[in-house]
This record gives C-alpha cells, sequence and structure tokens, in this order.
C-alpha cells in the first residue's frame, strides 16, 4: 500500500504528542512494507519568515494555495492509495483535503485534538472546559481572546473557521475519522458527523519495559512520585504545584520543558521534596520514571490519548490521573490507578497518600497498568488497526 502522510509539525523543542505519533505510525507502516510518502511542515519556518512571509502564511491558514498545489502534485506523482492527515492547523490549511478529494483519493484523519469542536484545539477557556464554539458561532472566541489571549488573532482564526464550517470542509473532504477516545468521538457526534466514518483506535508506543533498567540519579531520594511531560498549563503544572504545596514529605521528581519551566522551577527552588530535572532525554526519563513509585498525571484539558500514559503503563507503573477525556477510559479506578475529579485538590492530596503508604497496593496496580499496554497499546495491534482502517476507506472509494 502507498500511503501519503502529511503533517504539521510544532516548533523545534516542544514536546507534542501528535509529531511524536505521526513519526512512529509512519515507521511502523515502513517497517510493514508498505511505501509511505511523507509532506510535512513545520512552524518553525512561520517563525523565521520575515514579515511578507509571515503575513503570505497567515493568509494561507484559511486556504494555503502553495501546500494545496504541492499536495496535487504529489498526489499526480506519486499516485497514493490513501492520504492520511494528521495535523493541518497552521500552515498547511484545510486546502490540503481538497487537493486530495479533488483527486480521488480517500482522505483519513486522525484527531489528536478536539480543534474540530474548538478552533483552539484545547477546549479550554480561562482554565476550564468550554465546548461552546461547537455550535459553530466562532466570534465568541474573539469576545473571549481565546487564542493565544489576543481579540484580533482570534477574530482572524474565528473567520477561518466559520468559513470552512459553512463550506463543511471537515465533514465532506474528509472519509474517515480515527478519534483517540470515547469523549472525542461524542464531541464530534454532538455536531453532526456521521457516526458511521468513525474509527476508534488508541496511540502506541514500543514496549518501554524491554531491557530497560531503573536509575536514580545520584541526588535523588530513594523514593519518589513521577510527573513527566510538557510544562504548560493544560497538562495541570499549577495544578500540581498546588497538590504538593501541601505535601511536605513525599518527593517528586518532575522532567519535561515548556511554557511554564521558569516559573515552575522557581517555585520547585522553594520545595525541598520538589526535584525538577527540566527537560531530560526521552530514555533516561523513562529510567528515571521507572525507578519512581507511581505517576501522577493532573490534567486540565481532554487529552487524546497520552502518549505519558501509555508510556507509564508498559513501565508497569500506576497512573493517578484526572478524571477526564482520555484518562477517564485508560485508568480504572483501584485498577491500574486511581481517578481524581478535575479541579479536586484533597482528591489528588487522599489518592496519592493512598497509593504512597501502600507499596503493595502500588506493585499490584503497577502490574494491571502493565498488562492493560500489552492489551491495547502495541504496535503490532496498532497496525493492523490502522491498515483496517485504510481498506475501510479505500472500500468506500
Amino acid at each position: 500500500m502507498r500511503i501519503l502522510a502529511i503533517h504539521n509539525f510544532h516548533r523545534s523543542g516542544s514536546a507534542s504528542g501528535d509529531d511524536q505519533v505521526f513519526k512512529s505510525e509512519t515507521q511502523l507502516l515502513e517497517e510493514h512494507g508498505h511505501e509511505v510518502i511523507r509532506y510535512t511542515v513545520s512552524n518553525d519556518e512561520f517563525d523565521n519568515a520575515g514579515f511578507i512571509g509571515k503575513l503570505t502564511a497567515t493568509f494561507g491558514m484559511l486556504w494555503s494555495v502553495k501546500n494545496y498545489k504541492a499536495v496535487a502534485s504529489l498526489i499526480r506523482s506519486k499516485h497514493p492509495d490513501i492520504v492520511h492527515v494528521h495535523t493541518f492547523f497552521p500552515l498547511l490549511s484545510p486546502s490540503i483535503l481538497y487537493a486530495a478529494k479533488r483527486a480521488g483519493v480517500p482522505v483519513v484523519a486522525t484527531l489528536h485534538d478536539t480543534r474540530f469542536v474548538c478552533p483552539v484545539a484545547t477546549s479550554l477557556r480561562n482554565g476550564h472546559i468550554c465546548n461552546q464554539c461547537g455550535d459553530g458561532h466562532y466570534l465568541r472566541m474573539a469576545k473571549y481572546g481565546c487564542f493565544k489571549g489576543s481579540r484580533l488573532q482570534s477574530l482572524l482564526i474565528a473567520g477561518i473557521f466559520k468559513y470552512h464550517r459553512v463550506r463543511k470542509s471537515f465533514y465532506t473532504q474528509i472519509d474517515r475519522y480515527i478519534c483517540l477516545n470515547d469523549n472525542q468521538i461524542k464531541l464530534l457526534e454532538g455536531i453532526g458527523f456521521e457516526q458511521s466514518k468513525i474509527s476508534k483506535k488508541y496511540n502506541f508506543v514500543p514496549d518501554a519495559q524491554a531491557n530497560l533498567s531503573p536509575v536514580k540519579p545520584a541526588g535523588l531520594p530513594d523514593r519518589y512520585v513521577v510527573f513527566y511531560g510538557r510544562i504548560g498549563a493544560e497538562k495541570g503544572i499549577r495544578v500540581l504545584q498546588r497538590i504538593w504545596n501541601e505535601i511536605d514529605d513525599i518527593p517528586l521528581v518532575v522532567m519535561g520543558g515548556g511554557p511554564l519551566e521558569g516559573e515552575f522551577r522557581t517555585w520547585a527552588e522553594k520545595k525541598p521534596n520538589v526535584y525538577f530535572l527540566g527537560y531530560t532525554a526521552h530514555e533516561k526519563c523513562m529510567s528515571i520514571a521507572k525507578a519512581g513509585e507511581f505517576v501522577v498525571f493532573p490534567s486540565i484539558w481532554y487529552e487524546g490519548c497520552s502518549m505519558v500514559e501509555i508510556e507509564s503503563e508498559s513501565l508497569g507503573l500506576p497512573l493517578i490521573a484526572t478524571d477526564l477525556g482520555f484518562s477517564a477510559e485508560a485508568v480504572e479506578n483501584g485498577r491500574n490507578g486511581l481517578k481524581v475529579q478535575l479541579g479536586d485538590i484533597a482528591g489528588w492530596r487522599k489518592a496519592i497518600r493512598e497509593l504512597w503508604d501502600n507499596p503493595e497496593l502500588c506493585i499490584s496496580m503497577g502490574k494491571n497498568a502493565r498488562l492493560d499496554y500489552a492489551r491495547k497499546y502495541r504496535p503490532e495491534d496498532n497496525y493492523r488497526q490502522l491498515v483496517s482502517i485504510y481498506q475501510q476507506s479505500m472500500g468506500n472509494k
């Protein structure tokens, strides 16, 4: 099978699950003998452009002539059997969907976030869940400055998505949607997407436990709790701070980088039981995590299929996570971890204390987490699901 895989990468140095999924899925397909043609752009291109380049790219968010022509040309020369789109915003634009459909090639799109419901893709407003724009009245984005806190930029994004809502671009130009959890499916169906065109498929990670030894770097305590990932508001970093402001006897090891890194480092330096390691290379991060007791994941937004969570399970570590989005179905309360209601700081403290004070319970939940990984998140199972989705889409051509 010949697959044209399309993706808009985030900025360099910005950890992103959809970037990781694009790389790992395309590699997996190639390992199974498929030909993968990659067409990608990066937000670095926008950052490095001059004024005219930035202006052109901004208008291109509505309809990128450049990327439309490039995708159409690739299809004519390479004759792919299917086009698989991951992230198209901001630089690729929905024009690439039209380029594929007009060439008669089936289009599959993986929905890594809630962008079809919320143009900002976070379903967050002022730190709270918000899906109001699912009704298509995007101008409220300008009222609240949802996009980067700017009313002007929010107005621009609102206009882009209103145009494509009127054209039904996301309804008619995609043959099959790959959703990563039940919550995504519910949100899409709620705004009129066809149930028959939706497939559910989790992400996958290689077996992180295989041949990986736990490592405790010098200076870390014998026992500790782990948080790793993006140091950003949507990942619950400020929630984590609020929790550990009231916990002074349980060590916390934090690894990652992101927009709140400076603020978090300043806070951590004042907390003797918090060890902030900053950005940590992936394999080293996994080894340090594996030596921990359990992983905390206080995300405040709809996670698609969190790589942190499924990696943790592959390491045989229990999770304490917010009962929201993917976490709501990934964590079976009391079996492979514990769930806490969004915003319940007291509930977080109680759950952390329960696992910390019961090492045997941690071990038991960790074993169940490992079984859960083997059942749902292995590469080979994921490959079979992905090819089946492609075949269904090609059958509907």
